[in-house]
Formats: structure tokens, C-alpha cells, sequence
């Protein structure tokens, strides 16, 4: 059996391979478990494997490229033209087998598993500013309807929090308190939180040589050069 490319579509617990020899001819179409992935691939000679990138397509890139094959990733928008039937398994890796070989197409670097480490801090670190967000705005929201007017800025919104959190008495009815008081530890959890996120990033900015490089351009701080070097 000489596999000269692989198409194989991921899944959560099933991969469908579909593989082809340099004459173009199909040479296996298998079902895998997940527990049986590997040990398929370190029994071939090292060939051509394509991907759509996903979330754990640059996990088993670095797990096939480790046993010498060439892996290449493509979004899964361009690899949609070449699905010849129906939408299933089978047909998405014969439709990745032949994408991955046409001249024209665009791969997706693999990321390491320090790129994938950052991402994970920018994901989360963008899903706690949108909480921290909803819960000052909350706080103002609650606070509005009894009249008191919280000046725009989120240090203000902060203190205002702070001066809660430390038991100031605001002049509202005893439930709105309470509410206020547990959006106001939230918020300022939160912000601890973002801030810890934000030490951590720029810690990995000074520790990578892309990122310290990309921060000796005006304009971009520690946090923008994460965000870019996952893209390097």
C-alpha cells in the first residue's frame, strides 16, 4: 500500500481517513477511533496529511508531524468546493484529500503548544472584559434607578464597587444593597482576574522572541503582540 496523501476529517471520538496514492487512486477509506489515530499513522511512511483547521486540528498536526509526516491545515471554507456529494465523514475526507494538493490553496500555520497556551489566555481574557463589562454596567443600571449617577470611566465604576465591597451604606432599599453588593465583588473578582491574565501575557511577551520584537513598534504594547504572534 503506498499512500502518497491523506484526507482526514476529525471528530470528537471518530475519524474518517481517506488516502490516495501519487497516481491519485484510492487506496484506503477507514473509520478510526480516536485511541487508534496514532498507531494507524506511525505504520505508514511519511506522506502528505490535510486538515481543516479546527479547534483540535493543530493538536494532532503536532502529534502527526511528530512521526514525520507532512501536515498541512486549510480553513474549512476553502476545502468546501471540493465535496463532491452529500455532506458526511467520507465525503469531507476525500474533498480534504484533494484540497490539500491543489497549487493554489492556503494552509493555516500549525500552532505550537505555546502559541495554543496564549490563545487560551487571550479567549478567556476576552470573555472576562465582556463580563466585567455587563456587571459595571449592572451596577450603574441598579444604582441609576435610585438615583445615583456613577461617572463614566470603569475606575469609577470600580471605586464605586470598592466603597460597597468595604460596607459603605448607599441609600437604597435593603434587597437593592444586596444585589448591588454581589455585583459589585463579582466585578471586582473579575478585574483581579484580568489583571492576573494581563501579568501572565506580558510575562510570555518577554519570554518570546516574535513578541518582543512586535512591541518595538509604536502602538503595540505586550497585549497586542500576543494576539499578533499567534498569527506569526
Amino acid at each position: 500500500m503506498e499512500v502518497s496523501t491523506i484526507g482526514l476529517d476529525l471528530a470528537k471520538n471518530v475519524f474518517q481517513v481517506h488516502a490516495v496514492d501519487a497516481a491519485g487512486h484510492v487506496v484506503v477509506r477507514k473509520v478510526l477511533r480516536r485511541a487508534q489515530v496514532l498507531s494507524f499513522f506511525a505504520k505508514l511512511p511519511p506522506c502528505l496529511i490535510g486538515m481543516e483547521a479546527c479547534g483540535t486540528s493543530h493538536h494532532w498536526a503536532r502529534e502527526l508531524i511528530a512521526l514525520g509526516h507532512e501536515v498541512r491545515l486549510m480553513p474549512p471554507a476553502y476545502v468546501k468546493p471540493y465535496v463532491k456529494r452529500g455532506k458526511n465523514d467520507a465525503a469531507d475526507a476525500e474533498a480534504i484529500c484533494e484540497a490539500v494538493t491543489r497549487p493554489t490553496m492556503r494552509f493555516v500555520p500549525v500552532k505550537s503548544r505555546e502559541q495554543q497556551a496564549a490563545l487560551s489566555m487571550h479567549r478567556t481574557r476576552d470573555l472576562l472584559v465582556r463580563q466585567r463589562t455587563q456587571l459595571v454596567n449592572m451596577i450603574r443600571g441598579q444604582l441609576a434607578e435610585f438615583g445615583i449617577d456613577i461617572p463614566q470611566g470603569l475606575e469609577r465604576a470600580l471605586t464605586i464597587a470598592r466603597q460597597v465591597v468595604d460596607g459603605e451604606t448607599l441609600d437604597i432599599p435593603g434587597y437593592a444593597a444586596k444585589m448591588v453588593g454581589i455585583l459589585s465583588r463579582q466585578a471586582l473578582e473579575t478585574h483581579m482576574q484580568l489583571r492576573e491574565i494581563d501579568r501572565k501575557l506580558a510575562a510570555w511577551q518577554r519570554s518570546n522572541a516574535v513578541a518582543r520584537r512586535l512591541t518595538t513598534v509604536p502602538g503595540i504594547g505586550p497585549i497586542s503582540a500576543t494576539a499578533l504572534e499567534r498569527l506569526h
